[in-house]
């Protein structure tokens, strides 16, 4: 199984999803993004998603857990690069991702982290 890279960029985590992942990938990606948001004192994660085609209520439920996670470790995090197609299929699916900030691409997600976190300088 690959695990899904996480760069750090000064004081934030930079996770990039270029696959589908199945619900072991997920749980695997949880725990490395805890323990680098905790071990490099991650102030910000930013989750690229736009190489992502196709979502599903799994996929929707997955964004939702890593940024509730984020917060409960003091980490902003901000969902980038979603399509409009993902963005249609999560609202058909019922599913807003209340608590997700989002931002249309990486630097807007850099940005948005850096007003309302203070982060990456």
């Amino acid at each position: 199984m690959d695990r899904v890279p996480i760069l750090k960029l000064g004081d934030l985590l930079i996770v990039s999803i270029q696959v589908d992942l199945d619900d072991q990938s997920v749980l695997v990606l949880q725990e490395d993004l805890a323990a680098a948001v905790v071990s490099r004192g991650a102030k910000g994660v930013i989750i690229d998603i736009s190489a992502v085609e196709i979502v599903d209520s799994f996929t929707g439920r997955m964004l939702a857990t890593i940024a509730a996670m984020c917060r409960m470790l003091d980490a902003h995090a901000v969902v980038v690069g979603m399509r409009p197609a993902v963005a249609i299929t999560l609202v058909e699916l019922g599913l807003s991702l209340g608590g997700v900030r989002t931002a249309l691409d990486l630097e807007k997600g850099v940005a948005l982290l850096n007003h309302v976190g203070g982060t990456a300088r």
